[in-house]
């Protein structure tokens, strides 16, 4: 399918804008949503776009992003180009299957690794507490992969808490993952010294909200920092977002010592800049 999508574009566009639009496609379900290239026509885009659907059988919608991800809730406008107007799908990831809207909520398949990834660092038991939950993927995972006592799942976003709801029955871990809806800076404060574990996957809040995060771990745990930042290259990303989360860990009383053991790229957003996420162990005073 990778290899058929890209061959598709280069006999429409040629291969250097081929390569642009292939470098901004995603696959969501059944849908395909592209990034529009400021080089390249919305026009250009249709025609690829018919093309896709007459290849693809399995392929019935087809969407242009004409912005970058925008506002608190991450969405990006979108332009219909080719096949079924609506923005409604289930998308599967290892082994789970999710009710997502690409113009009401923000999911990206590129995340799939980090999903399964820190679903696999959990152990146990663990109270976990996942601050920006979206439609629930990273906590549906953990609850299907891991054996936590719960996952308290918060997203602000209306729409994003409806299809939490509905994932959560479809994926049956009622009772394990907890969906509440509002702003996690303040529904957190119910959840002080009660976790083992801290997610904070949304990379605009993420620095204030890592006080927040650090209130809520019990006694020691762990809190997964999903940042972006420019950077010349992949290491001074590293680096830049890892001296950042050490300067504000050495400056809160409530920590008597902590490491960071992981950090890693998790893709590149736009030139030179990149999504880093942090995996900090913290031990409270």
């Amino acid at each position: 399918m990778v290899r058929l999508v890209r061959e598709i574009a280069k006999e429409i566009l040629g291969e250097e804008k081929a390569n642009l639009v292939w470098s901004g496609l995603d696959i969501v379900g059944d849908i395909a949503v592209i990034r529009k290239p400021p080089s390249i026509e919305i026009e250009d885009l249709r025609i690829l776009a018919g093309e896709m659907l007459k290849k693809l059988n399995w392929l019935k919608s087809v969407w242009a992003a004409i912005s970058p991800v925008e506002g608190s809730y991450r969405l990006r406008r979108l332009e219909w180009l080719a096949g079924e107007k609506r923005t409604e799908t289930l998308y599967r990831e290892h082994g789970c299957v999710f009710k997502v809207d690409i113009a009401r909520i923000y999911i990206s398949p590129r995340l799939s690794y980090e999903h399964i990834r820190i679903a696999r660092l959990v152990k146990p038991g663990e109270n976990i507490i996942n601050m920006f939950a979206g439609a629930g993927l990273f906590s549906i995972i953990i609850a299907k992969f891991a054996k936590p006592a719960r996952v308290i799942s918060i997203d602000i976003n209306e729409e994003a808490y409806r299809l939490m709801l509905e994932n959560i029955e479809l994926n049956k871990v009622q009772g394990v993952v907890i969906p509440i809806k509002g702003d996690a800076l303040e529904i957190i404060d119910r959840y002080s010294n009660s976790a083992q574990r801290v997610l904070l996957p949304l990379p605009e809040l993420a620095l204030k909200a890592f006080p927040k995060a650090l209130g809520a771990i019990d006694m020691e745990g762990y809190i997964h920092v999903y940042e972006f930042t420019k950077a010349r290259n992949k290491l001074e990303a590293l680096e830049q977002v890892e001296k950042t989360y050490r300067e504000t860990i050495k400056s809160n009383r409530d920590v008597a010592k902590y490491s960071i053991e992981g950090r890693r790229i998790v893709r590149s957003v736009g030139p030179r800049k990149y999504q880093v996420v942090l995996d900090i162990w913290v031990k409270r005073s």
